[in-house]
């Protein structure tokens, strides 16, 4: 991403209400996989679910990234 880009994002992430809303829908998604992780047999699809609570995961950190990356 470039600068643009970040400071494209800081609408979202200095908007106290609409990025813990974001964060919210983020860990009920991340909670959701957990459980399908916790279920299932099939290891390519808990690898997938891996990987999309890592990304899920880094939405605790946006606000940090994007005001860095928008200077």
């Amino acid at each position: 991403m470039n600068q643009q880009d970040y400071r494209s994002l800081l609408l979202l992430v200095n908007d106290r209400d609409r990025y813990a809303l974001l964060k919210e829908y983020a860990e009920k998604r991340i909670n959701t996989l957990l459980f399908l992780i916790s279920t299932d047999n099939d290891m390519d699809r808990v690898k997938r679910n891996q990987g999309a609570i890592a990304e899920l995961r880094k939405f605790a950190t946006l606000k940090e990234e994007v005001i860095k990356g928008a200077k």
